[in-house]
């Protein structure tokens, strides 16, 4: 599925399965804010950039130093605990 099929409703991550039904989905907002905001620049938080990252925006981490949008995560045990969190 698709990150098209998210949708965001009163603090609740519901996940479209094609049928026309929005499902429950255990993904937090930062998932759907991510997935909007595609470069460094825009995210706000180092959860937000290792979510973009973990999705396949290899720039995050520009110089491959596990540390992905250095401007909003400050050290590598931050983002690695974000990772082991959300399964990345």
């Amino acid at each position: 599925m698709g990150w098209g099929s998210f949708i965001f409703i009163a603090g609740l991550v519901l996940a479209g399965a094609g049928d026309g039904v929005a499902h429950e989905s255990g993904i937090d907002r930062a998932v759907v804010v991510a997935q909007a905001r595609r470069t460094c620049k825009t995210v706000s938080s180092c959860r937000e950039a290792v979510i973009l990252w973990c999705d396949g925006y290899s720039r995050a981490d520009a110089d491959k130093d596990g540390i992905p949008c250095e401007n909003v995560c400050p050290n590598k045990k931050l983002v690695d605990k974000i990772r082991a969190e959300i399964g990345c």
